[in-house]
């Protein structure tokens, strides 16, 4: 379970980006909303407990209980379903002796584990159309379950995620070709479906946000688009290096109260306002060179499951990213995504750091290590398969 580890092999690196970040998280934070910020300052610091904490544990043997991990991913989103707090017509919480968290958060990075685990097993047959079949079939059932929370974004997200997963696996051009001849006219069909028809697709407060990014200057959806044009407005107020942390100027979109909920969703959009585009370009940045850390120490795992873990754990600070970022530059309709490390979110941020800590363990068991112990101890390579 904790294995002895080489103290030059520990990614330092990555370890301080994530310092840097969540730091400067904790003081946009603060400046949205100066209650939140000691709540989140507990959160980074669990967070960084948990996170080194896991970094010590052998990921192989975390993923061994593959299908334990699936049950208890289940269970939470079953919880949310039975249980849930209704909060703006969605059931995405759930209290538990006086605390508040969101399961969702937590089995994204569930599901990354289990997935990596299963394609693991299955590596041999992964482009058979039976192993597909039932790749869909396991992640379509959370996938399900969070969809009727409702929560689209979150539905989309994993979507995509387990798609680079399975791409990262092996999956075959010629079927990824045949899937993606299936899946993009049903999109299109359902995006006119949804934009065209008074169908009950989706909740009418998701189909309100994809149709005030369609139509912003229709009066249906003017008080909709109010949201994203404050952010765009506050974004480019900003200029180069920003008004400043906790400025009281008359004209902040931040201080005036003209974003609704600033401190998460549209946190970038105080960053831009109070750091400028200096700050947005470094926020940026800084995501950019912690998704690379995953991917480089994917690249090097000793085997295929610490691969996925690290290329989906990159993927899906990469993707939230993307999203949270076009939504507060009015790129994308307004989803209610988190910026990752930055925005406030306590279940967001130790769920995250759940993952950096798998993926610093992984980069603890390089390739090289493993195939040295293959010269001259053996094939664990193979033992290890069998283990599962």
């Amino acid at each position: 379970m904790i294995r002895l580890y080489k103290i030059r092999d520990y990614n330092f690196i990555l370890v301080l980006l994530l310092a840097v970040i969540s730091t400067m998280g904790i003081l946009l934070v603060g400046s949205a909303d100066a209650e939140l910020q000691l709540r989140q300052i507990m959160g980074v610091m669990l967070g960084f407990g948990v996170m080194v904490f896991l970094s010590l544990i052998d990921y192989s043997w975390i993923l061994n209980m593959y299908y334990y991990i699936y049950a208890v991913m289940l269970f939470l989103l079953a919880l949310v379903l039975l249980v849930g707090v209704m909060t703006n017509g969605a059931a995405r919480w759930v209290n538990i002796g006086g605390f508040q968290f969101q399961p969702t958060e937590l089995c994204k990075i569930l599901m990354i584990m289990f997935l990596a685990a299963w394609f693991m097993k299955h590596e041999r047959n992964i482009s058979s159309f039976s192993t597909i079949a039932q790749a869909v079939i396991l992640a379509g059932i959370p996938l399900v379950m969070i969809l009727r929370q409702p929560d689209l974004k979150n539905t989309i997200t994993m979507t995509v995620i387990f798609s680079l997963m399975y791409f990262a696996a092996g999956l075959e051009y010629k079927k990824i070709g045949i899937i993606l001849l299936i899946i993009i006219p049903v999109v299109l069909i359902l995006f006119l479906l949804i934009t065209q028809t008074n169908l009950p697709i989706v909740d009418d407060y998701q189909k309100e946000r994809i149709m005030t990014f369609m139509e912003p200057n229709n009066e249906e959806y003017s008080e909709s688009a109010m949201q994203q044009e404050n952010s765009i407005m506050a974004i480019g107020s900003g200029q180069l290096t920003g008004k400043g942390l906790n400025n009281n100027s008359v004209s902040s979109a931040n201080k005036g109260n003209f974003i609704a909920e600033i401190q998460n969703d549209f946190i970038f959009a105080v960053a831009g306002e109070e750091l400028g585009f200096a700050g947005c370009f470094f926020i940026i940045l800084l995501l950019f060179m912690i998704v690379l850390q995953c991917f480089i120490t994917g690249k090097n795992a000793k085997d295929l499951s610490g691969t996925l873990v690290c290329y989906g754990v990159g993927s899906l600070i990469a993707v939230q990213s993307f999203i949270n970022i076009s939504v507060a530059t009015g790129m994308l309709p307004n989803t209610g995504t988190t910026l990752p490390f930055v925005s406030y979110g306590l279940t967001s941020i130790v769920s995250l750091y759940i993952g950096m800590g798998m993926v610093l363990n992984i980069g603890l068991q390089k390739k090289q290590y493993y195939e040295m112990d293959r010269l001259y101890i053996g094939t664990p390579a193979e033992g290890y398969k069998e283990t599962y």
